[in-house]
């Protein structure tokens, strides 16, 4: 593996946290420093570990990894998107507290969500000529700054058009979910 497919296998990976960035920043409005940094910095780190752990795992267990990660994936995601949806749909208030980025247990939750495929490319890559520190660092610093400018889109995006930022994000991380179902069922 050469530093091109690395990079391009980190962009990819980063997709879904820039998806995920652009509805954070949609509900934030107004650019945070400090909380940018702690998600950008949270979903970078366990993109970047996630393939380690994958790596260290390898064929040990991947047959039982790779059998329910887009599962795992999709299940949180639907529930979080979901809740949202339903939240804003009754009026409630409570969805800032689904989707509110603000709390560290949101933004761990929502980084583990968006790299569990992280950890089947890390499978993989035990099957593979590959530096893994290395990959990890680039998988982790090309998520860093994916998803910084997801954040500043957001709020440029949520300042200029008045979007139902719940809702928006609802739907966001369900067609996540079900993105890397399909993904997984028929790749």
């Amino acid at each position: 593996m050469n530093l091109f497919d690395i990079v391009t296998i980190a962009v990819g990976l980063a997709m879904d946290c820039l998806a995920v960035s652009i509805a954070c920043g949609i509900i934030f409005k107004r650019v945070q420093p400090w909380p940018f940094f702690r998600i950008a910095f949270f979903f970078g780190l366990f993109q970047g570990v996630m393939p380690l752990i994958g790596w260290y795992a390898g064929s040990t267990f991947s047959r039982y990894i790779s059998g329910v990660d887009h599962w795992i994936a999709f299940v949180i995601l639907l529930i979080l998107g979901g809740k949202m949806i339903v939240e804003y749909i009754k009026g409630d208030d409570q969805t800032k507290k689904t989707l509110d980025p603000w709390k560290l247990s949101v933004v761990l939750t929502l980084a583990l969500a968006t790299s569990i495929d992280a950890l089947a490319v890390g499978i993989s890559f035990a099957f593979l000529n590959f530096q893994p520190y290395l990959s990890a660092l680039i998988i982790g610093s090309i998520t860093f700054f994916i998803s910084l400018l997801g954040l500043l889109a957001g709020c440029t995006i949520g300042n200029k058009i008045r979007i139902p930022a719940e809702l928006v994000g609802g739907i966001v991380l369900i067609g996540i979910g079900v993105k890397i179902l399909i993904q997984h069922l028929f790749s």
